[in-house]
């Protein structure tokens, strides 16, 4: 009796994962070239390799010792650039998007991998929602690569190469990583903006308000997720919009005046350079503030971590363990405290969103916790404060540093490689993978007699 072959379908989860892995490691041989580099000599594979995870993963971190603006060549800097357009909106989205230009159909598998990628709870109206993503981040790129035009060609001068020309691709591209939450930058020096600092002194008033302001803008609107900009476009009204999106504009607003509010009385600098450290250590990973200055500023350090850690919204460019879950988890204590169900603006949070939540915030602790005693433990001369500022930094996919990231060795290198793949793809989709039953959602078939564990 002949066998009848059985195809199984691959995970979405599991197709996720793998179209990641298959971008850095295509960006790791396109950056292993020579001429990737400025002096004609290959990086190597593991600073290649790290770069290519940081552009995917739109981390930041970077191994140029003299800046990527002068350690790589054009063509470097433009794999880069690629690298970080497809990292922040994912392959599968452009795939998709493209793919319904030319009037392909999207079969149902497709459309669950497409589900799982956006952080989507149904397939409904989901090509929509894709088309939209595209047209809107690049229309915002482009219109704030040219607000940011004249600025550049005014920090250009500082240098002695102001040119049209050149500003307005250093626009171009810090509108790629500012909207892709990226962080990488090609200026001079490895002090990313802190020419741009209000407080510097260096540039025109004008320019640095419009420089802030709209990179301010360009990592909100990347950051806040791709579904709340269509909610807010489409609706426009606060009692129309959806519970995911009124949760996640309060919590960014929270985080945006309350950050900005407590660096500004921790570390003594400017309203406008504190709203900008507030707004980009949520992922980003700009600098116009100095992270070498939080040495002596330990309480600007903490709001930082705690800014990194929680990082972005869902479904954006940004990572961290996200606005809503950490939301989730303050409406969960604050209505257990009194012994109530879980609840906000009139509607009842699933139980199981709420131990999603609390999963998640116990893993990402778990991960950064046992990552940074592993360097800490293979380069102690790193220090314990600046290696735990990396590791977070790694995990939310920031990209902010204390200046160790060019001393990290082959192995620290490696588990900050880790870190930025498992922050960016995040923690439940790694872990969804084991689910067999992500087709059929059914239950167990066996129900177990309860029995109760002391806790506390």
């Amino acid at each position: 009796m002949a066998k009848v072959k059985v195809r199984k379908k691959l995970h979405p989860y599991m197709f996720i994962i793998l179209t990641f892995l298959g971008v850095i490691a295509i960006g790791t041989i396109l950056l292993l070239m020579p001429f990737a580099s400025s002096s004609g000599e290959s990086f190597g594979f593991v600073d290649s390799f790290f770069m290519a995870t940081s552009a995917v993963c739109v981390t930041g971190l970077s191994v140029m010792k003299n800046g990527l603006g002068a350690d790589m060549s054009i063509y470097g800097k433009v794999v880069m650039a690629m690298l970080m357009e497809i990292g922040g909106l994912s392959i599968i989205t452009i795939a998709v998007f493209f793919f319904t230009i030319i009037k392909g159909k999207i079969g149902i598998s497709n459309g669950l991998v497409l589900k799982e990628s956006l952080n989507q709870n149904t397939m409904k109206d989901i090509l929509s929602l894709v088309k939209n993503i595209v047209r809107i981040s690049f229309s915002i790129q482009i219109i704030c690569a040219f607000l940011n035009w004249y600025p550049f060609y005014e920090y250009l001068g500082l240098y002695g190469d102001a040119s049209l020309g050149k500003a307005f691709l250093l626009s171009l591209f810090h509108s790629d990583a500012s909207f892709n939450n990226a962080g990488f930058d090609i200026v001079y020096g490895t002090k990313n903006f802190v020419d741009f600092a209000l407080d510097a002194g260096k540039l025109s008033t004008f320019s640095v308000i419009v420089f802030n302001l709209t990179t301010v803008f360009l990592i909100f609107s990347g950051g806040i997720g791709f579904v709340v900009i269509q909610d807010v476009l489409k609706k426009k009204r606060w009692k129309k919009f959806s519970l995911h999106t009124k949760i996640t504009l309060i919590m960014t607003f929270i985080l945006i005046i309350g950050g900005t509010l407590l660096i500004k009385f921790t570390a003594n600098i400017s309203f406008i350079d504190a709203l900008f450290t507030s707004v980009t250590s949520r992922t980003a990973g700009f600098q116009t503030y100095d992270m070498m200055n939080l040495e002596t500023h330990p309480a600007t350090y903490y709001v930082i971590i705690i800014l990194m850690f929680i990082g972005a919204s869902p479904c954006s460019t940004g990572g961290g363990i996200k606005t809503t879950t950490m939301a989730v988890a303050l409406i969960a204590i604050y209505h257990f405290a009194f012994g109530r169900k879980s609840k906000v603006f009139s509607r009842r949070l699933d139980n199981e969103q709420v131990i999603k939540a609390f999963v998640l915030i116990t893993l990402a602790v778990m991960i950064v916790m046992s990552s940074t005693f592993v360097v800490v433990l293979i380069q102690p001369e790193l220090g314990i404060d600046k290696t735990f500022f990396e590791i977070v930094s790694a995990f939310s996919t920031t990209g902010l540093s204390m200046g160790i990231t060019t001393s990290l060795n082959v192995a620290s290198k490696l588990i900050v490689c880790f870190l930025m793949i498992f922050g960016r793809i995040g923690i439940l989709t790694i872990i969804g993978v084991v689910n067999k039953n992500w087709l059929n959602k059914s239950k167990e078939e066996i129900e177990y007699v309860k029995e109760s564990v002391i806790i506390g």
